[in-house]
């Protein structure tokens, strides 16, 4: 089974999520939209693979904001056709904070600021804990999701909507992929004065994340098995 993985940038890994899918069997396959030499004006070019013949497509998270073309640039309209193909065609796509709303946005729905940023772990309300357990969750977004024409809120909080569901497609605000070395990478490239500004003790982030790696592993290791478990049960 083949899997397509999209990073956005050099620094957000499909981590958990992609151990568990190796471990189910699939072969990612993971392309690169931004390069690190373009992290800070990501407006490049990038040709997305078209999304037929593979078996699902994961969209993963960015430090940008799916409507802001300026700051993204013309590549957005390219995952956005992927990301809408894929979903008519039948392959599941799980899109991941960015992927999620980009996901919503190319499914009918938009992205909007939200209310507040969140960053650190945080549970969630959840209607269906085997597929969206309560958390805690790890979460790093300015941006909310405004879900698209007959999508399902699996998930949510005072904040946003935290998960979505439409045909074969499963959107999630936070991060079920994050490790350790990724939220490390996220404070070095600027991360750590973001959490200041917001009142996040990034120290203290780091420690909370490396203690729930076991809890963070094993809810990421659910959510896919249920999707990937849905996902072929929906199959058609």
């Amino acid at each position: 089974m083949r899997a397509l993985v999209v990073q956005h940038d050099h620094v957000t890994e499909p981590g958990l999520i992609g151990a568990r899918l190796v471990e189910r069997g699939y072969d990612l396959t993971a392309v690169t939209v931004v390069p690190e030499e373009h992290h800070h004006a990501p407006d490049v070019t990038f040709d997305f693979p078209d999304a037929d013949g593979w078996d699902l497509i994961v969209s993963l998270g960015a430090p940008w904001s799916v409507y802001d073309e300026t700051a993204v640039g013309p590549w957005i309209e390219g995952e956005l056709a992927l990301l809408r193909k894929a979903h008519h065609l039948g392959v599941p796509v799980l899109g991941v904070c960015f992927g999620a709303q980009a996901l919503a946005t190319a499914l009918g729905g938009s992205v909007a600021a939200a209310s507040r940023p969140e960053i650190g772990w945080v549970e969630v309300d959840t209607d269906e804990p085997s597929l969206i357990g309560p958390g805690p969750w790890f979460q790093w977004h300015f941006d909310r999701c405004l879900l698209p024409p007959g999508a399902e809120e699996v998930a949510r909080n005072s904040v946003c909507p935290q998960a979505f569901r439409l045909g074969r497609s499963l959107g999630v605000q936070f991060h079920p992929e994050t490790t350790t070395g990724v939220v490390r990478r996220y404070l070095e490239l600027g991360g750590a004065e973001q959490c200041l500004r917001h009142g996040v003790d990034p120290g203290e982030l780091l420690d909370r994340t490396r203690d729930l790696e076991p809890v963070a592993r094993a809810n990421a290791r659910r959510l896919v098995d249920e999707f990937l478990d849905r996902a072929a049960g929906a199959a058609g």
